[in-house]
């Protein structure tokens, strides 16, 4: 079996171009370098993947398979709001700090001068959390007779922000500042001030 058909080699491709994204941080990718990274022709990367952007939505679409299906057994295994966000924006950084090459993809820096479409499906993977945790406030107070102490919408954009932002000083800081840094002193603060009890008629 000739070295291009081994299988797994999409696979591969992907691991490689993460490792590339995390060593070479802040450099250009090539296809011609990825191609050394690999072992392989420029040609056969592109048996695999048309195009860089096709290797780059492969990436996303991991990224957005590893952590939604962990959210989806995080809501089954977690019943109160306030734990169920803690552990999905744990999860998000504890991803990102493990992923050095894909925080860079969560980041977006690595996608500037890449096509536009790669962009949006960031913006729209980071709009689906916020949706997320958008119905998991929601339903603290049918489920637990609390409240958010500012609209649903707006805790859940504070929360997506929060994260996002550490993961933008992971990337800025060459990976030197973690994002899970002072995590559980900031939760106690962000979560001190999330929910409040619904007052019951007396």
């Amino acid at each position: 079996m000739s070295d291009d058909h081994k299988p797994h080699r999409r696979e591969q491709i992907l691991h490689a171009l993460a490792i590339m994204l995390e060593e070479d941080s802040g450099k250009r990718i090539t296809t011609a370098a990825l191609a050394r990274q690999v072992g392989v022709s420029e040609a056969a990367l592109y048996r695999h993947f048309p195009s860089k952007a096709r290797m780059f939505e492969g990436l996303i679409d991991f990224i957005e398979e590893s952590i939604f299906a962990r959210i989806t057994r995080i809501l089954d295994d977690i019943p109160d709001a306030a734990s169920r966000c803690s552990t999905i924006l744990a999860l998000l950084l504890g991803f990102a700090e493990k992923n050095p090459g894909l925080a860079r993809v969560l980041g977006g820096d690595v996608l500037t001068g890449e096509t536009a479409r790669l962009r949006q499906r960031i913006h729209q993977l980071f709009e689906r959390l916020e949706t997320q945790l958008k119905q998991v406030i929601r339903e603290a107070e049918l489920r637990e007779g609390q409240r958010p102490t500012i609209p649903a919408s707006a805790a859940a954009n504070l929360l997506i922000t929060h994260v996002e932002g550490r993961i933008s000083q992971y990337v800025r800081s060459d990976f030197k500042h973690l994002p899970t840094e002072y995590w559980e002193d900031q939760w106690a603060l962000l979560s001190s001030q999330l929910l409040r009890k619904v007052a019951q008629p007396a």
